[in-house]
């Protein structure tokens, strides 16, 4: 077993730069489809069918392109410059019309309100302090319309320890390979994990006549969390919690749920006509 001290603050969000080249292979056993189902129909049962929605930490886009494909107007933001490449080439292909942004969700800006904030596949796991994601809140509930929704989702303390825990993980493709090292600080709350990854370089394997990879190493620190703990936050934010789930159902969570889906709403904020009552 690895023994290593957790700092804290120590570059949660800097992830995702060799691993965006393949994040969609080895993210493949991700039903984005049912993912998508289920969002649209949490969305349509909170009142958003249509317009403007964001969203917060979209990645390579692929969820993204599925809400647009639903109808949806679509802002996309994340970090990742790399990620946003990915998305942009499948907005090329798709012909949508998405507004991708690269900006830390920590700090991000947009040109006006919308009807809907998503945040899906533990986006906000990589926000590690309290006082970052009430920040992260109180932007989402500036940014939405009165009343706006936000959806999101988390991955549990129950998942971090117990089904995750101490582990190595390693997976093959024709393409490229991966060896995940995984380690939980319980005391923190934080799930460490270490991806070495080999990427074959198609160009240097034409020329050199045999297979040739590139290595790439990263780390990525996630914090578990408990609905109690999403509850003060957005309230502390400014805004209203709603209703948890279990995820992909409408259940209750409980000590053994391993990803949860939040819903809450703008609040503060006068609808059209009202500014003055």
């Amino acid at each position: 077993m690895k023994i290593r001290e957790y700092t804290a603050g120590e570059n949660e969000m800097e992830a995702y730069t060799g691993f965006a080249a393949v994040y969609d292979t080895f993210m493949d056993n991700i039903p984005y489809g049912e993912w998508a189902e289920y969002l649209c129909g949490l969305l349509k049962e909170y009142s958003v069918t249509d317009g403007l929605v964001l969203d917060l930490g979209c990645g390579t886009g692929t969820l993204t392109e599925l809400l647009a494909s639903a109808g949806y107007d679509m802002i996309g933001v994340d970090n990742s410059e790399e990620m946003l490449e990915i998305a942009s080439e499948k907005l090329r292909k798709s012909g949508h019309d998405i507004l991708y942004l690269l900006q830390d969700m920590r700090e991000f800006e947009l040109y006006g309100t919308v009807k809907a904030v998503v945040s899906i596949c533990d986006t906000m796991n990589y926000i590690t302090e309290a006082e970052e994601l009430i920040r992260v809140f109180r932007l989402v509930n500036n940014y939405l319309d009165p009343g706006g929704v936000f959806i999101f989702d988390f991955n549990t303390v129950y998942k971090y320890r117990d089904t995750m825990g101490e582990c190595t993980i390693a997976e093959e493709r024709e393409e490229c390979s991966f060896i995940w090292d995984n380690y939980y600080y319980e005391e923190e709350k934080i799930n460490e994990y270490e991806l070495t990854l080999f990427i074959r370089d198609e160009e240097l394997t034409q020329k050199c006549g045999q297979e040739i990879c590139r290595k790439y190493q990263e780390t990525h620190f996630q914090r578990g969390y408990t609905t109690e703990e999403m509850q003060r936050a957005l309230e502390e934010a400014g805004m209203e919690f709603v209703a948890s789930y279990d995820a992909f159902t409408r259940n209750l969570p409980d000590d053994k749920s391993e990803r949860i889906y939040i819903v809450a709403r703008e609040k503060g904020k006068l609808p059209e006509g009202h500014e003055n009552d």
